[in-house]
């Protein structure tokens, strides 16, 4: 493999291998450990480096290369450093082993928790920073590489934190972040993915009361787990009507489907049914959280920091809805989601309270940043075109939204690996991610900074 591939394999292991496991607690993440081993791996000449803690432990680093023309456009390539929980017992390996593992079909892929989110991007793009300020490139615009904490827990500790308290110190023009480079339309027709836009996420707690009691007396006591078992019933069954965003036909289109289904997916009155009838669930999933509010009861906790107790009736139960709203799609429309899902009977049981509340972003793409991506793609790929995604998961993309910049998510993957069995990673057991997709994403890095900034 070429040097920068094996050095952006390398520090992916050792990141994996760092645990930087972000639960949503205040003290989980430890995502110093990330810092500490990406700021040793991008200080190179020139480089300007400063780290923040918005917590102890919660450290993100900005690295910066100034332009030499403080008039010009500058570009940022950001990717987070903590992962989310493991379930160890569901996977073949180590999830925090790191290991480079050689496949039956002969593919290299480093395996561990953060391999696909997103610290293959974080490790490819610190490599390239630091080998453009080995090379002494002096960019036109300001490059700025931002290893950020806490993405996976909602930004409080990272971006957000650092929009709020430092935005100088992260502000840019262009951003690069996660996810997107994966292959999808024909072979007469190749596309390759850009995310361009994110739905919005109001995280909702929802807190419901009852009567405590001796649970040897069951009878007639307003048991509150009770009532939020039935909560949480009819928030799994809701089933709100689809709603077809400005990519969704361009999204469709690009799809390798048969027209007969192309047709029925952009049909309101037909989609849901063709979801229900989708040979993959996969798939049905994803096309389903494209076009739908979603309503996911996750944690449900006794409240007020109560614990429960076998022969305890509770009188307080929290339950945490993650909920992904469409664009247009505000406050008081989840509300009234909540109200339909609930009937009034269950409404009136449930205290609202918002966790997070970030609407849904998109950036345009009739930007330099966009044509320099092509440009970049076109050079393994010439036959293929971008595709502007949505992207139903949030990512810190709509903080810097929020500031004014133009975001997409980007890299660039192996054409051998199938984008649902990908999407299936992410979050999930046995996350991996070849050596030969590292390698391209690594390359376009480079393209992309080179056509952009030099």
């Amino acid at each position: 493999m070429s040097d920068l591939t094996g050095r952006t394999v390398e520090l992916l292991r050792t990141m994996i291998r760092n645990r930087c496991v972000n639960d949503g607690t205040p003290t989980s993440g430890e995502e110093v450990r990330n810092a500490d081993v990406v700021e040793a791996t991008v200080a190179g000449p020139g480089v300007e480096i400063e780290r923040y803690d918005a917590a102890p432990g919660r450290t993100s680093i900005v690295a910066r290369l100034p332009g030499r023309d403080p008039a010009a456009p500058s570009l940022c390539l950001m990717g987070h450093t903590d992962v989310v929980p493991v379930s160890p017992d569901g996977w073949t390996h180590d999830p925090f082993g790191g290991e480079l593992i050689r496949c039956p079909d002969g593919i290299d892929e480093v395996w561990g928790r953060g391999a696909v989110d997103m610290l293959n991007l974080t490790s490819s793009m610190a490599v390239v920073f630091r080998d453009l300020a080995d090379r002494g490139f002096r960019p036109r615009g300001d490059l700025i590489y931002f290893a950020v904490a806490d993405e996976e827990a909602g930004s409080a500790y990272g971006a957000r934190w650092m929009a709020e308290h430092h935005p100088d110190a992260i502000r840019a023009d262009h951003v690069l972040t996660e996810s997107g480079g994966l292959h999808t339309g024909s072979a007469e027709a190749p596309r390759i993915s850009v995310s361009v836009a994110e739905k919005g996420v109001a995280w909702r707690r929802l807190t419901v009361r009852g009567t405590p009691g001796h649970g040897s007396m069951p009878f007639r006591m307003d048991n509150a787990l009770v009532t939020a078992a039935a909560v949480v019933q009819r928030l799994a069954e809701y089933r709100p009507p689809p709603q077809f965003h400005e990519l969704w036909r361009n999204q469709v289109a690009a799809m390798g489907v048969p027209d007969e289904l192309k047709e029925r997916l952009l049909d309101p009155a037909e989609i849901d049914a063709a979801l229900d009838e989708m040979p993959s669930a996969a798939l049905a999933t994803h096309l389903h959280a494209c076009t739908h509010t979603t309503f996911s009861p996750n944690m449900l906790t006794p409240g007020a920091g109560g614990r429960m107790k076998t022969n305890v009736i509770p009188d307080i139960v929290e339950i945490d809805v993650d909920i992904r709203t469409l664009p247009g799609e505000d406050g008081d429309d989840v509300a009234e989601h909540l109200r339909t899902a609930l009937g009034d009977e269950l409404v009136e049981r449930v205290e609202v309270g918002t966790l997070i509340d970030d609407r849904a972003s998109i950036s345009r793409t009739d930007t330099a940043l966009w044509d320099a991506l092509r440009r970049a793609i076109e050079v393994p790929f010439p036959d293929a075109r971008l595709n502007p995604q949505f992207t139903v998961g949030f990512t810190d993309a709509r903080v810097y939204r929020e500031m004014g910049a133009v975001a997409y998510g980007a890299g660039l993957f192996s054409p051998a690996l199938d984008p649902a069995d990908f999407a299936r990673r992410f979050h999930g057991h046995d996350e991996r991610i070849d050596v030969e997709s590292l390698r391209l994403t690594t390359e376009l890095w480079e393209r992309v900074v080179l056509d952009l900034l030099g």
